[in-house]
């Protein structure tokens, strides 16, 4: 069999890149009604149907959240903002976010940046994409901590001071250790307690 010169199976076929407001346009149309997906880089990524260990590990996580910080300023995958370079093709969903308590925007608005004390991603076949390109766009969006629970791994990945497009302070905890929140340093979430036992 010979193939085309135009086409050698090294090369990917033509991608279509998404905005922001081109999403807006098919969302309204209803033609996301049953999907859930996300827009990153331009690309449309699905939130596939999670496993019964994520659903378990974000509820407690959720209810710790809330505990600590009160049921109005956490939300479960709520749009965010990022970079203004970055927000015409980026709106990711994380799993979790943590609103500042002096949050004043519109129940309308999208969270920026600066509204926000943490996000958190729950991550089971996505753990590379959270802890690669996510990172990469939380930090250069200045999100000053965003924690990947590693599902797999039964740990806790803490990313914070974001600096140059990059987080500067990058630690895992163990299932045996505890980690706070910064705006909450007082507060200790043992790692394992995400965890079925």
């Amino acid at each position: 069999m010979r193939l085309s010169p135009r086409f050698t199976p090294a090369q990917d076929p033509p991608r279509k890149r998404w905005t922001r407001s081109e999403c807006a346009v098919i969302e309204a149309a209803g033609l996301f009604e049953q999907e859930r997906v996300e827009l990153i880089d331009g690309e449309l990524i699905s939130k596939m149907g999670k496993k019964r260990p994520h659903v378990h590990t974000g509820s407690l996580l959720f209810g710790w959240l809330i505990r600590v910080f009160g049921d109005g300023l956490v939300n479960s995958e709520a749009p965010i903002d990022v970079a203004p370079e970055d927000n015409p093709t980026n709106e990711p969903v994380p799993d979790l976010i943590v609103l500042k308590c002096s949050y004043s925007g519109s129940w309308s608005a999208t969270p920026q940046p600066k509204d926000l004390d943490l996000v958190v991603e729950v991550a089971d076949t996505s753990l590379t994409f959270d802890l690669t390109v996510k990172a990469a766009l939380y930090a250069r969006a200045g999100i000053v901590e965003y924690w990947v629970l590693d599902l797999s791994g039964r740990r806790l990945v803490v990313h914070r001071d974001p600096r140059d497009g990059r987080y500067q302070s990058i630690v895992a905890f163990s299932e045996h250790e505890s980690a706070a929140p910064l705006a909450a340093p007082d507060s200790a979430f043992r790692v394992g307690d995400a965890f079925p036992a």
